[in-house]
């Protein structure tokens, strides 16, 4: 509960009773008044039921200004508690003491809440007070009315919902004798009044010159107002208080809304200024110095790109004419010479790359053959003789190691299968490279085979040696001990002798397997080399049939000997011929050599664009030149015309 005394206001700064100048809204020279209404509309002495909730929140945090409020001292018990509350040493006027007895480190009154905003003389803001403490307001006096507070037991007035900016209230309920001077001595406590506009139905509306002064006013609302010491009802009346919609709050709200829009803009687009990266140099204009600048850095591969863009820049903004043609064309002439370096440089990271994968793949191979071994070893250990000694707990850890280490190489061994994939699919289509492909795979596949019984062959050896220096150990254990073997170890022995003839007999087994895969492999050797001498004699007898063909041919006509003596002379020719037809297929507006030999580097580096020239001159019923273009843009492209020459020979 408060307990708190309210009592005297300061005199105002003018006398309402003899200030006659017409006031007007809005304005800012002092407390203007005028009679009349503002957008509350409707709002008049009737009583409105208010649905929005109660701000009685908005009532403890409300500060007076002590500047202009004198507190009497009339009553020196009530300063003394008022001083307690607040934890501060009671001093009277001339500063002695009230309370000798007074304890600074107890702070506030054990029980006692901070005291109300609303209390004159005090301009502190007081610490917030718990929503389920009750608020109890006491008796304000003021100089020509006094202000008795409403029945704590009932709510709180509601109040509408309020508006943005709102620093106008609606008070209601004034006495029928009020005036503007009472109005002003009430509420100037809660902060600067800038206007107030009076009604004839006992309602004002007063406007504050900042918003948090409405949350002071909102405190006074339920208090009852009784003017002097009259009990007549015309002096008399309960004020109620509330939110209010002016014209002027909601504009000058907007603008405020404005300005930090503005400024929050404007600090976005020096944020975006700031982190822009810097715009890049200008190119400079053409001229004979500027040239030949240019031309000198693109002769250095380390200047290159820069001036290349320099050059494009030039080119398109058309300063090529015929006095400049000649150093333009040098220029290009001297970018086109770093076709071939380029060409080289990216010739020589393929190799990188194609050198890493095998590394790559090298590396992930020797990673696959520990991990087998990893599992070799844990299959071992999960063995029944091995098995039997170990706990538990170790069972348990082994078993998982195994599956962990299985998943890992079963990963692992997709992995470099996708690559062995990878590596087959960009290989070629030809009938031979495929037949020699398939071999390879063949002597890999045995060769893997042979591998893995040879790791089979290792660690059944070292199972072996296990099982025989475990014998070793329970022979020496049973001489250290002179004494008879027990039942147990000769059946012990006896299972470890069978298991060990066992052993014997599956190396036995693994040993004719896999001299049976060596003595294959080597028929396989055989058999290919066979094949390919093979291939060797079929290629004699169709290079000696061809030679007869052409001779007979010379003999019957010895005209076409002349024209078509033999223009392909080797299989890498006619390969070449083939694939430069397919390409020329596909472009039947025909090609220039350049783009041809393009085409064919990315097969090979080696070929030359003369040899090829020169194959393609050779077959007249194949291919032919043609020249296309107009003037500057004339060029000489090669079509396919195999079908036509088909029908002609």
């Amino acid at each position: 509960m408060f307990l708190v005394q309210y009592s005297g206001l300061n005199q105002l700064p003018f006398d309402p009773a003899n200030n006659n100048e017409p006031l007007q809204f809005g304005s800012a020279s002092g407390p203007l008044v005028t009679e009349g209404l503002i957008e509350n509309g409707g709002e008049s002495s009737k009583k409105r039921k208010r649905t929005n909730a109660p701000s009685a929140d908005n009532s403890r945090t409300l500060n007076v200004d002590s500047t202009a409020m004198t507190l009497p001292m009339s009553d020196p018990t009530a300063w003394a508690t008022a001083m307690n509350n607040l934890g501060m040493a009671p001093l009277g006027i001339a500063g002695q003491p009230i309370l000798p007895d007074f304890d600074p480190a107890l702070g506030m009154m054990t029980g006692i809440p901070p005291i109300t905003p609303m209390m004159p003389g005090l301009g502190i803001v007081p610490p917030p007070i718990p929503p389920d403490m009750p608020v109890v307001k006491e008796i304000i006096h003021c100089k020509s009315c006094t202000l008795f507070p409403p029945n704590p037991n009932l709510p709180p007035p509601a109040t509408r919902e309020r508006p943005p900016g709102c620093k106008t209230v609606f008070v209601g309920g004034l006495p029928e004798n009020g005036t503007e001077q009472i109005i002003v001595e009430v509420f100037e406590q809660c902060g600067e009044i800038i206007a107030i506009r009076k009604s004839k139905k006992n309602f004002c509306h007063i406007r504050f010159a900042e918003e948090y002064m409405v949350d002071k006013a909102l405190y006074l609302s339920g208090y009852r107002i009784r003017l002097g010491s009259s009990t007549d009802k015309k002096d008399t009346g309960r004020l109620h208080v509330d939110f209010a919609q002016a014209r002027d709050d909601l504009y000058e709200w907007e603008c405020k809304q404005r300005m930090l829009a503005r400024e929050e803009r404007h600090r976005r687009r020096m944020e975006e200024e700031r982190l822009r990266p810097p715009s890049p140099p200008p190119v400079v204009h053409y001229s004979d110095h500027e040239c030949s600048i240019v031309a000198e850095k693109l002769k250095d591969d380390s200047k290159f790109s820069e001036a290349v863009q320099t050059l494009l820049t030039w080119i398109e903004r058309g300063e090529v004419n015929r006095r400049s043609a000649n150093n333009f064309y040098s220029m290009i002439q001297s970018a086109n010479s770093h076709v071939r370096r380029l060409v080289n440089e990216k010739a020589a990271h393929e190799k990188d790359m194609e050198e890493a994968k095998e590394k790559f793949k090298q590396a992930l191979s020797g990673i696959l053959i520990q991990f087998e071994q990893i599992v070799a070893v844990y299959h071992s250990a999960s063995k029944q003789k091995a098995w039997d000694h170990f706990t538990k707990a170790q069972r348990k850890n082994i078993s998982v190691w195994c599956k962990q280490a299985e998943e890992i190489r079963n990963i692992h061994n997709d992995e470099l299968m996708g690559i062995r994939r990878e590596e087959e699919m960009e290989m070629s289509d030809d009938e031979i490279e495929e037949t020699t492909e398939r071999k390879e795979t063949e002597e890999s596949a045995l060769v893997s085979q042979a591998e893995a019984l040879k790791e089979e062959n290792d660690s059944l050896r070292w199972q072996l040696d296990a099982y025989r220096n475990e014998v070793e150990l329970l022979k020496q254990e049973q001489g250290k001990a002179h004494r008879e073997d027990d039942p147990n170890k000769e059946q012990q022995l006896k299972l470890l002798q069978q298991a060990l003839q066992g052993m014997q007999q599956h190396l036995l087994k693994v040993q004719e397997e896999y001299k049976r895969k060596e003595a294959e492999l080597e028929k396989i050797k055989d058999d290919k080399l066979q094949v390919e001498k093979m291939l060797e004699n079929l290629k004699e007898k169709e290079s000696c049939a061809s030679r007869l063909c052409t001779s007979s041919q010379d003999s019957d006509y010895p005209l076409e000997k002349t024209l078509n003596s033999c223009p392909v002379k080797s299989e890498r020719e006619a390969l070449l011929v083939g694939i430069i037809s397919t390409f020329l297929h596909v472009h039947p507006f025909g090609a220039s050599i350049e783009y041809i030999c393009s085409y064919l580097h990315r097969l090979d580096n080696k070929i030359c664009t003369s040899d090829v020239e020169c194959l393609m001159s050779r077959l007249q019923h194949t291919f032919k030149q043609e020249m296309t273009g107009v003037g500057a843009s004339l060029e000489k492209r090669w079509k396919f015309c195999g079908f036509e020459g088909l029908k002609l020979t």
